[in-house]
């Protein structure tokens, strides 16, 4: 499924451009950033110049270690207001089973971000612990969801909802080929 609007070398170069914004304005060398988002020192500056795109699971370790929203690295840094058209979406080369829409970005005020998630060919994500004290709260849209959470699998219909203590780790499955959902992503604050 290819969503309108980015492909993914738009995914890639504002994935670039944030990483090596967010590492210099932390004064981390890609040495300190490897080491703190679980990430190699060569995976972290293939993807700063821009030579490799990282999967969704990668994306969201760079994002957890260096404490930044995941849907930052989704934006158009030159915009502070976002509408709609400058929003990047769709499909993540290394993830075509998965596309990731961001529907409203991190808000520091509130500490919420929301996406619209595809999972197609019953492909199961899997996700590294988040900060501490991060939420995900989840609707089915279509199809049928399965959620990893404190060791176990627990399926959501169409319809159905549930809250994901995303502190560790997590996955989701798509059980019926394709499943969509809504995620509410909550950051407390610090």
């Amino acid at each position: 499924m290819n969503m309108a609007g980015n492909d993914p070398t738009d995914i890639a170069q504002s994935i670039s451009t944030h990483l090596r914004e967010v590492r210099k304005e932390k004064g981390l060398s890609l040495d300190k950033a490897a080491a703190l988002t679980g990430v190699s020192k060569a995976m972290l500056g293939q993807i700063e110049r821009g030579e490799s795109s990282p999967t969704i699971a990668t994306l969201w370790k760079i994002a957890t270690g260096l404490e930044c929203s995941f849907s930052s690295f989704l934006l158009d840094s030159n915009s502070a207001v976002l509408s709609q058209a400058s929003r990047i979406q769709g499909e993540f080369a290394n993830d075509p089973n998965m596309t990731v829409k961001t529907l409203f970005p991190f808000n520091p005020e509130t500490g919420f971000e929301m996406f619209e998630l595809c999972l197609t060919a019953h492909h199961e994500q899997h996700s590294s612990a988040h900060q501490i004290g991060v939420t995900e709260h989840i609707h089915v849209t279509k199809g049928t969801l399965s959620v990893f959470q404190e060791g176990t699998w627990h399926t959501y219909a169409k319809g159905e909802q549930c809250l994901l203590r995303a502190d560790q780790a997590h996955g989701y499955r798509d059980e019926v080929g394709e499943t969509r959902f809504i995620a509410v992503i909550h950051y407390p604050k610090r």
